[in-house]
């Protein structure tokens, strides 16, 4: 199925501000913390030259209120939302509470691969839920996007632990690169089994060998025993796999550059310019080295083969 590209290059006739922040994080990032005027003043004097785009939300305003409407029935309307446009708010103080949820600015955008645009193809009459769809660059007719934050892209706005949709509603669920930040992972995947139709398909990924990285928030990496325990005891799990995007050489080079990343100086080159064999030492061979030694408390904590917390019991109230 053919969606419509939602970034378009920013050009002085069709310049938008919010559109333009959105789409570069970089620029919003500066924006917020005053070291830079306007995303205006970043367009006319690098932006038009570096050919930065933007978000054009002109480009699915009717798409986005047909879709709306078509879903508009599978809603438990009956829950407290508020209406942002076309759009409903299902995201209420309560909600972001018992979920943890907070503000961020942060912006999570990846694009689907080849075993997720299938499944869009062969579900093109059908309906499609993507539960936490993060910032979409291209809009699809046949997908809801389901959102803790207001994105241009995003249709519904909610949490994955209470979705506000009636049972047996989608013909699909995408969850990719989610239920490591929910909170309670298990409710999530009975929530998506609830909303699934008899015979509905489930596309989900979800991190295992990977750091701590906040989308707000990071609770959990998975086994792939893991991940087939959130789903089983609702599902059928036809398959299982470790596609080309999730591949070992992923976690490697993510923890590599991320501990250099970590390092200054002269132990951040000792660090990259080591053999690897080096680290097929005993660890405990390598603890006084410094480039172990001069991570950071958030790095450590970032890259850490574990954690451990100590805690007390809560004195009875009186």
């Amino acid at each position: 199925m053919r969606g419509v590209p939602l970034y378009v290059t920013a050009t002085p006739e069709n310049f938008d501000e919010s559109g333009y922040l959105e789409a570069n994080p970089d620029i919003a990032a500066a924006v917020r913390a005053g070291t830079l005027e306007s995303g205006r003043l970043h367009f006319e004097v690098f932006g038009a030259k570096e050919g930065r785009e933007q978000i054009s939300s002109e480009l699915i305003e009717a798409m986005q209120a047909d879709k709306i409407e078509r879903i508009k029935p599978l809603l438990n309307l009956e829950r407290p939302h508020v209406r942002r446009g076309v759009k409903y708010d299902f995201l209420t103080d309560e909600l972001r509470r018992e979920t943890r949820i907070v503000d961020t600015n942060e912006v999570s955008k990846n694009n689907y691969d080849a075993y997720v645009r299938a499944l869009i193809d062969e579900l093109e009459n059908g309906l499609i839920l993507d539960c936490g769809a993060g910032s979409r660059s291209t809009y699809y007719p046949n997908v809801i996007n389901y959102e803790i934050v207001d994105y241009v892209s995003t249709d519904v706005i909610g949490v994955g632990e209470s979705l506000p949709f009636k049972d047996a509603s989608f013909d699909g669920v995408i969850s990719i690169a989610v239920l490591e930040h929910v909170r309670d992972p298990f409710q999530c995947a009975a929530e998506i089994a609830r909303v699934l139709k008899p015979g509905g398909k489930l596309v989900c990924c979800v991190a295992f060998l990977s750091p701590v990285h906040g989308y707000p928030n990071h609770y959990y990496n998975m086994t792939p025993q893991g991940l087939r325990a959130l789903f089983e005891r609702h599902l059928e799990i036809c398959d299982q796999q470790v596609i080309e995007s999730i591949l070992p050489i992923w976690s490697l080079t993510w923890i590599v550059s991320s501990w250099a990343r970590g390092l200054e100086g002269k132990t951040r080159e000792q660090f990259l310019s080591m053999p690897l064999r080096t680290l097929l030492a005993n660890p405990e061979d390598l603890l006084k080295k410094p480039w172990v030694t001069s991570l950071s408390t958030e790095k450590n904590l970032e890259l850490a083969a574990g954690s451990m917390i100590f805690g007390r019991k809560r004195l009875a109230e009186t």
